[in-house]
């Protein structure tokens, strides 16, 4: 008969630590470790009217930026407005130094009043020359007459006729010279008045009322031709340039209303409309253009390229089935949800149309209505998932 074995005190010991560790361990694997169900959180496919909107991030611009600086190269004498000044359309800002420009318009008046009095005496010497071959010609047809009365020789005749032709070719003369007097005095009108134009052109001038939004030069600068002294924009014809994703922004037009919050007023949203959608997207981004205009300019003046958030509502949907936008899941490349089916989920791929800002998307095809689906889950899920369904996802407010 054979002994049996006893195990030892050292045995039993080893075993009483390590068989609660092996069933401690088999139970976290099955409650919190991967083979523990998935918690997740339901939402139902349901059919609703979804009003879309579309959310963008812009910037406000001014519309209409004038740029005032001179026409010609030269040194600033001075500025008399700094930033932030309301000015009025003609108001004066500054100048450029006149360096020898007024010391030219002063000579070139002397010569105008000079080529002034020059053409006086031409114009004297027309009418003395008008006279003398008046009275040539008289002269000449009274010998002619005498001639015919056998009064006076040929020889005196021929003399008078030749006085009377030297009367007309000094008369011829002194048109000539007037003519050319004229000429001069006209070019040196021509010359101060372009010379005035310049001097005038020294004053930096605002062409709108505005305000100024940048000053770019101070007395002592020297420029170039058109590089500004100061920018003057129009506060009336601000405006907001916004981008929109390429994939939502389907039935944006012009004249649709629009919500702007300044980030500097965060407060009730400002009232504005769209103006028109660029022709031009921004292929980098995949990002569309447009323009916001405000319906009535915001007071306080925003700061020319703040930057605000502008929501635009489009007309409400046809009633259609719809998900929490949360639910859409890619897997395989291809986007769906997971539908619940008791303790497990199946992934159903979708088409979906468009969406709203309260995080609902139209689905066109793929599911029905009623279906439960998965909104939101602790980890990524698979086919092989068990699921927990609870109220709310521990740690988080979803």
């Amino acid at each position: 008969m054979k002994a049996r074995l006893v195990p030892g005190r050292r045995t039993l010991a080893v075993l009483a630590v390590v068989v609660p560790m092996l069933a401690l361990f088999a139970y976290v694997a099955v409650r919190s470790g991967p083979l523990a169900p998935v918690l997740v959180t339901l939402a139902s496919v349901e059919r609703a009217s979804l009003s879309p909107a579309l959310f963008g991030i812009g910037t406000v611009e001014a519309r209409y930026t004038h740029r005032i600086g001179p026409v010609a190269p030269g040194r600033v004498a001075r500025v008399d407005v700094q930033v932030g000044e309301r000015v009025l359309a003609g108001q004066v800002l500054g100048e450029m130094d006149p360096v020898d420009l007024d010391e030219r318009i002063t000579a070139q008046s002397a010569m105008l009043q000079r080529a002034a009095a020059a053409l006086l005496a031409a114009e004297s010497q027309v009418r003395d020359a008008v006279a003398r071959k008046t009275y040539a010609g008289a002269q000449a047809r009274r010998y002619d007459t005498l001639f015919e009365q056998r009064l006076v020789s040929a020889d005196a005749v021929e003399a008078h006729r030749q006085e009377h032709e030297v009367a007309r070719a000094a008369l011829s003369t002194a048109r000539a010279l007037r003519e050319a007097a004229a000429q001069d005095l006209a070019a040196m009108r021509a010359d101060r008045a372009a010379l005035e134009r310049q001097r005038a052109n020294l004053q930096l001038v605002a062409p709108v009322d505005g305000l100024v939004a940048t000053r770019l030069a101070d007395p002592g600068t020297t420029l170039v031709a058109g590089q500004p002294v100061v920018e003057v924009i129009d506060p009336a014809t601000l405006w907001v340039s916004v981008r929109f994703d390429q994939l939502r922004a389907g039935g944006l037009r012009a004249d649709l209303p629009a919500a702007v919050v300044m980030r500097s007023q965060p407060g009730a949203p400002l009232a504005g409309r769209v103006l028109r959608v660029e022709p031009m997207a921004d292929a980098v981004t995949e990002e569309t253009l447009a323009k916001v205009v405000f319906i009535a300019p915001p007071d306080p003046l925003p700061p020319v390229g703040e930057l605000v958030e502008v929501t635009v509502p489009l007309p409400a949907l046809p009633p259609s089935l719809v998900v929490p936008n949360a639910s859409l899941q890619r897997v395989d490349g291809k986007l769906g949800v997971w539908v619940v089916d008791g303790a497990r989920a199946r992934f159903v791929p979708v088409r979906i149309g468009a969406g709203d800002l309260e995080g609902h998307v139209q689905v066109l095809d793929g599911v029905v209505d009623g279906e439960r689906v998965v909104q939101y889950s602790q980890r990524s899920l698979d086919r092989s998932s068990r699921l927990r369904i609870v109220e709310r996802l521990p740690g988080t407010g979803t």
